[in-house]
């Protein structure tokens, strides 16, 4: 496949269901339409613009889309999505369990060698489970608590354990309380039929790399290293993805703008994804699909973000949490909302546009029909703009 720059941005807003935004019809059923589109959605437990991560990739794909329809396929009765950690703790649809049940930390050898060195705090903690029902870290930080260093800094003992035996595929999340995670035995949560699926190490590592390329849309076969993580060194990714290639699974691209060879999946490529997009606007989450080739980004949409929650105050040069916004096939600025709970009130606390894009009546109109919908979204009573005119 050949794309030029423009042909290219108009594929990857169509892939992302982006074109329009909010089109997915309102009702609990498109979150999973989109999370098997997309293959996962990044958790994040921030929620200074009103609402966590995943729920802000959701409300620019659904209609009205209403907090609570995400959790009723993620800990409701008729489970269909979970939570693993795939490039980050992400939601998966439930039919991609068996790639995640390591039984092992492959691939986190910090957590293989904790479990080693611990074996009786580990057996401890589920045994406590399986007597109690589910049971969050906190518990395990009080019954456990000598300390010891972590990937953040030093932790309680009991919090990195269930953290390792989450990610060995001894624990699974069974449900929230806000962000407080509930641990249950895979046995009690999921069922029994998918637990007793077993792939080995190619295929687990296979599909995982699959899903980077369904996410992202356009990836290169070495891809970024933060898109990549955990699915093995470089060299090991490019040959698990030589053998899609060769089936015809991924379809390379071409082009001006599109650096390098990429791939798509075959099953992702329609003609109508190059055809025009509409002249809408939508705030784009930090760890949205979207937005996680950073070069890519770069390239063909001649936009640099960086998430800058994690960098020191005086070194931003943007906001706090910021989302860029996308119009129509063009991310043309920034926004930064912030919802204030107590007064119900949903800040503008900074707006940017890009250099060389001047706001026209029709922008003016999209944007103010996204601010609408995004308040709605967050509950907010009212919007109020500290950033000035936009």
């Amino acid at each position: 496949m050949h794309l030029r720059a423009a042909a290219a941005r108009r594929f990857l807003v169509h892939r992302h269901l982006l074109a329009p935004p909010r089109a997915l019809p309102a009702r609990a059923r498109s979150v999973l339409t989109l999370v098997r589109r997309l293959g996962s959605l990044q958790f994040d437990p921030l929620d200074v613009p009103g609402a966590r991560n995943h729920e802000l990739v959701l409300h620019a794909r659904i209609a009205g889309y209403r907090r609570g329809w995400c959790e009723r396929w993620l800990y409701g009765p008729d489970r269909r999505l979970f939570e693993a950690y795939n490039k980050s703790l992400n939601i998966l649809p439930i039919e991609e369990l068996p790639y995640h049940r390591v039984r092992h930390a492959r691939g986190w050898p910090g957590y293989a060698q904790l479990l080693s060195e611990h074996p009786a705090d580990a057996d401890k903690i589920l045994r406590a489970i399986a007597e109690r029902g589910p049971l969050p870290s906190a518990h395990f930080s009080r019954e456990i608590g000598h300390v010891l260093p972590g990937g953040w800094g030093p932790m309680r003992a009991g919090r990195l354990l269930v953290e390792g035996l989450f990610v060995a595929g001894r624990l699974a999340i069974a449900r929230r309380d806000g962000n407080t995670r509930f641990y249950d035995l895979p046995e009690r949560v999921f069922p029994a039929d998918l637990l007793a699926r077993a792939h080995d190490e190619a295929a687990t590592h296979r599909r995982r790399v699959l899903t980077r390329f369904r996410g992202v849309g356009l990836l290169g076969a070495g891809g970024p290293s933060e898109v990549t993580v955990g699915t093995g060194p470089a060299a090991a990714r490019k040959r698990t993805s030589a053998a899609p290639a060769a089936e015809g699974a991924l379809v390379p691209v071409t082009g001006p703008g599109v650096r390098g060879r990429r791939w798509t999946l075959a099953d992702a490529f329609d003609p109508v994804d190059a055809g025009p997009v509409p002249a809408a606007v939508t705030f784009v989450a930090p760890l949205d699909p979207f937005l996680w080739d950073r070069r890519l980004v770069s390239d063909l949409f001649g936009f640099d973000y960086t998430w800058e929650v994690y960098t020191p105050p005086k070194k931003r040069k943007h906001g706090y949490y910021v989302l860029p916004i996308l119009f129509g096939d063009r991310l043309v600025g920034r926004i930064e909302p912030r919802l204030d709970r107590a007064t119900g009130v949903l800040a503008v606390a900074g707006l940017w546009h890009e250099p060389g894009f001047a706001p026209t009546r029709r922008y003016r109109a999209a944007f103010d029909d996204a601010l609408a919908a995004y308040a709605a979204f967050v509950g907010a009573a009212r919007v109020s703009s500290a950033a000035g005119s936009r």
